[in-house]
């Protein structure tokens, strides 16, 4: 599955950073060619965005892998979040605390997320990582119907899928990274 903002709403900023050739198939990616990696403290100064304006979110990927201790080199942060209005505003918030000048922000909406098109990918002006934002997968897997619990995450709790949660998600897949992460998890979690 390919997530992006749709290019049909393609903010002005968010055009000007990926530049050249960074629509793909109605959907906006960062170039290859920029460095992707996430870091642990960006992740952590995201998460307690998250926390702090009191987010409705659930890890998953490989965030929520670390957090039952299978770590890996990642280059994006993948959460699902609730898709009311109320919840969304929160997450412009947190985002906007991190990122405070990217207009971009402003264009996820509670509507794409609840609607047609639930899932954005969220590239922050420094296109060092990306951030991917759902409220469902296809048919397969919602919000609201994800196994999760409570973690702590250097100090900054958080939401995590189970990894049984995790092995579903991953399972069936075509995406190589993801069998060997349900393999990972089958191997480590039973």
């Amino acid at each position: 599955v390919v997530i992006g903002i749709r290019a049909d709403r393609k903010p002005r900023a968010l055009e000007q950073r990926v530049g050249p050739g960074a629509q793909l198939d109605g959907v906006l990616r960062a170039p290859r060619s920029q460095p992707r990696i996430l870091e642990a403290e960006r992740q952590q100064r995201i998460l307690a965005a998250l926390e702090r304006e009191s987010v409705q979110y659930v890890l998953v990927g490989s965030m929520a892998m670390a957090a039952h201790g299978l770590v890996r080199a990642t280059r994006d942060l993948d959460f699902f979040v609730s898709p009311t209005a109320e919840n969304v505003e929160r997450l412009k918030r947190a985002l906007k605390m991190l990122y405070d000048d990217d207009p971009s922000i402003d264009e996820i909406s509670s509507e794409d997320l609840a609607g047609a098109y639930p899932a954005i990918q969220y590239v922050p002006p420094d296109l060092a990582y990306s951030i991917d934002i759902l409220a469902r997968l296809g048919s397969a897997f919602a919000y609201e119907d994800l196994e999760c619990e409570e973690i702590e995450l250097d100090g900054i709790r958080s939401r995590a899928a189970t990894p049984a949660m995790l092995y579903k998600m991953k399972k069936g897949t075509v995406r190589p990274q993801d069998r060997l992460d349900a393999e990972t998890l089958r191997l480590e979690f039973g």
